[in-house]
């Protein structure tokens, strides 16, 4: 089968299963330690990721691997409570996040919001800070656009320069303001992982302009502006990097800190998703 083919079962799959009455208009992932956004959710259908074709279930803590079709603060909406990681398996993780990109966008999902755990590498962003992504920079080593181009999907060469909706990002802006939820924005850097990144390389990506450093999002970013989605997306600030603080960075405290950061991002999110309603 091909990439197409596996779209469309994926596609006829979960429009089968979907609530009556609902058409979905927006779509969430959640990152490491954030599945508790997911009890936000009314009326959810949840399926496991490892009864949808095609999706692949993360074997990594904090990523429960779950699709939730319910509302969301009113609005309806896809939940994907976790993600699969690109050290997970680098080609297997690409097609399986274009396969279930590409068939929540044929469901009719116009807009998506990305969610994740990131490492400041800016002192003045402190672990607990939430950072809107204004830009990326993808140093992960892989392209999920890299292949053939069916140009029915998106074009062959994107233009990235709004990358992250900038109407998107000013309406988060001013919901966080009149909510009194302190939100920076920043640059985000992908890095392929698992390993959390030397200190010399948290040098480097402090030169070259990144303000958090994380394992994902910008290979979703690519896969969703590619095929015609508006992008969003929101870091919880769990660490310092490398060399920043004396405490050595662990997945554990990613964890831990990303559950301190939820219930204001769970109160950010809903406030978005009920302005979309």
């Amino acid at each position: 089968m091909t990439l197409t083919d596996h779209i469309q079962e994926t596609t006829a799959f979960l429009r089968d299963r979907q609530p009556e009455n609902w058409q979905p208009q927006a779509a969430l992932i959640l990152g490491s330690g954030l599945n508790q956004i997911s009890t936000a959710m009314q009326d959810a259908v949840v399926i496991d990721y490892d009864e949808i074709p095609h999706f692949l279930r993360t074997q990594v803590e904090g990523h429960s691997g779950k699709l939730h079709m319910g509302w969301l603060g009113g609005a309806p909406t896809i939940c994907f409570q976790g993600r699969q990681h690109l050290y997970e398996g680098p080609r297997q993780g690409i097609d399986a996040w274009t396969v279930a990109l590409r068939a929540i966008r044929a469901l009719g999902v116009d807009i998506l919001f990305l969610t994740a755990a990131a490492g400041s590498l800016n002192k003045t962003m402190t672990p607990g800070s939430l950072m809107m992504v204004a830009d990326h920079l993808n140093l992960t080593g892989y392209n999920p656009l890299v292949g053939p181009n069916d140009e029915a999907t998106g074009p062959r060469f994107p233009n990235m320069g709004r990358a992250y909706d900038p109407d998107l990002r000013s309406w988060l802006l001013d919901i966080a303001i009149a909510d009194n939820i302190p939100l920076v924005e920043g640059v985000y850097a992908g890095m392929l992982g698992p390993n959390f990144e030397t200190a010399a390389e948290v040098r480097m990506l402090q030169t070259i302009g990144a303000d958090a450093v994380g394992m994902s999002v910008t290979t979703e970013c690519l896969i969703a502006h590619h095929c015609g989605m508006r992008v969003m997306a929101c870091s919880a600030i769990t660490n310092f990097a490398e060399g920043l603080s004396s405490i050595a960075p662990t997945h554990e405290e990613t964890l831990e800190m990303a559950e301190q950061c939820s219930g204001r991002l769970t109160q950010l999110l809903f406030g978005f998703f009920e302005s979309l309603a």
